[in-house]
């Protein structure tokens, strides 16, 4: 089973069940973790994730970090776990904007195919709301919160610079739910992509963005 292939000590990897808890505490500061693959939807300088030192990270001292800063606005790097494939279940990530001139973004991915097909929700630190989006083939469309007008474009909502926040989603069939340091934000449905994909995390142009315990649960 590949999931068991991942190096427990390096990965700081806990798995209960189906339930997945991944920090860094033990990985190599300037090296990907294990377990992941990194990627990115459009073109651009290719994404840097890393290992980073942050002793302010939810488990200290380290969190993983993309520390890439090209301004292509399309751009989207991605960082895929590969330790689980999910149709329904929940992620969440603690996340930090650190900086960024033309985007601040922190992101989950759930059913990820390919960079080109894929959901992710994502809180913006310049723009202060959180959005829900489906990218197919590449094209990246949001999806209205339910209750409000198909043209809505995810909620306000203040996310702090330079602290952590908490991201969670969860999916079941076509409904998603979205919370943000334990308040529940919308609820959205589609049915784009209805079989299992992998997680990850995800971020735009030249977010600087940290991450920690990033926790997987599938149901």
């Amino acid at each position: 089973m590949r999931l068991l292939a991942v190096s427990v000590a390096l990965a700081s990897f806990q798995a209960v069940g189906a339930a997945q808890m991944v920090n860094f505490d033990n990985c190599v500061p300037g090296t990907l973790p294990p377990g992941w693959t990194t990627a990115m939807t459009h073109k651009g300088t290719p994404p840097k994730w890393e290992v980073v030192r942050d002793e302010s990270a939810p488990s200290p001292p380290y969190a993983m970090a993309q520390v890439s800063k090209d301004g292509t606005a399309g751009r989207f790097p991605l960082a895929i776990w590969d330790g689980a494939s999910l149709r329904d279940g929940e992620v969440s990530v603690a996340f930090k904007p650190v900086s960024g001139g033309v985007d601040q973004a922190a992101g989950i991915v759930w059913r990820y195919q390919d960079p080109g097909n894929y959901y992710i929700v994502r809180a913006n630190a310049l723009e202060n709301n959180v959005v829900l989006y489906k990218v197919v083939s590449g094209v990246r469309e949001s999806i209205a919160p339910k209750g409000l007008p198909s043209k809505a474009y995810g909620v306000k909502h203040s996310i702090p610079r330079g602290s952590w926040s908490t991201l969670r989603i969860t999916f079941k069939s076509a409904t998603f739910t979205v919370f943000l340091n334990g308040e529940r934000l919308f609820e959205t449905e589609d049915r784009t992509f209805n079989g299992a994909g992998k997680t990850g995390l995800w971020t735009k142009a030249d977010s600087v963005t940290y991450f920690d315990d990033f926790d997987v649960r599938g149901k």
